[in-house]
């Protein structure tokens, strides 16, 4: 059975911006790419960084080949102006000097990859492309979910008096609320030792009689806490004012308790 002919239509299309100023190497590159078998590279060239940088803000590529020896820009400085202009698109480093100096300088500049000319094959070549971008795709979608993860940093206004936090569009916010908005942090409400003293002596007294040293222990002075179950027996009051301010804090603990 004769195997039906590819259409280009049905393979992955790449677009390629090539940036070298040899028109030799840069013929070979394409005569390379050519060669795919399951791939459509769509090329472009340029012989400037300049030029380079105005098709990557007029067009959009998928990964740059670039020398980092060019009229405009010489070395790993290179590098550095693109990555800084374009740092989602994938960056492949073509030189004729095959010194491993510059190829990492190259590679913690941005380049995802490093190839010297002249020992550059087709396969080698491919290989190196499709590596390429599946690195960035995972590293942009890594910085992506960092961004998502939101985190409390530098000073927050708080209330003195009732500990209420201001957020950054100027609402007063429960303390509570606040912290679980912009953190993963779930709460397991508790009591510390000082105020069971004062609000459950006998509770205090039971558990300082069974745990001495944990009593004593200041880094472990507030691991005990109170489950919702004893809350409501000894302490209604709190009990009651905690439910009406997060109803669901208490009931994924009860849970847990159970």
């Amino acid at each position: 059975m004769q195997e039906r002919e590819i259409d280009i239509d049905d393979k992955p299309y790449i677009k390629v911006l090539i940036i070298e100023d040899d028109e030799g190497d840069a013929e070979l590159i394409c005569r390379f790419l050519s060669k795919a078998a399951n791939i459509y590279f769509d090329t472009e060239r340029a012989g400037l960084m300049s030029s380079g940088v105005d098709l990557l803000a007029k067009k959009n590529f998928d990964v740059i080949l670039s020398d980092l020896g060019l009229p405009d820009s010489v070395g790993v400085e290179t590098l550095v102006k693109l990555h800084n202009s374009y740092p989602d698109i994938p960056m492949i480093v073509l030189t004729g000097l095959d010194d491993e100096n510059t190829a990492l300088g190259a590679v913690q500049s941005g380049a995802q990859d490093y190839l010297v000319k002249g020992q550059i094959n087709t396969s080698q070549l491919i290989r190196s492309i499709r590596y390429a971008m599946e690195r960035q795709k995972l590293i942009t979608e890594l910085e992506k979910r960092l961004k998502e993860i939101k985190t409390l940093q530098g000073l927050l206004p708080m209330c003195a008096w009732c500990r209420d936090i201001r957020d950054d569009k100027g609402y007063w916010k429960n303390l509570e609320a606040y912290i679980q908005e912009h953190t993963d942090t779930a709460f397991s409400h508790g009591i510390c030792p000082k105020c069971m003293k004062k609000v459950t002596p006998e509770l205090y007294e039971e558990i300082q009689a069974e745990n001495p040293a944990i009593q004593e222990h200041t880094d472990t002075a507030f691991s005990h806490g109170i489950c919702p179950k004893c809350m409501k027996k000894v302490t209604p009051e709190l009990y009651e004012e905690i439910q009406a301010e997060n109803p669901a804090i208490l009931e994924q603990q009860r849970k847990q308790d159970e």
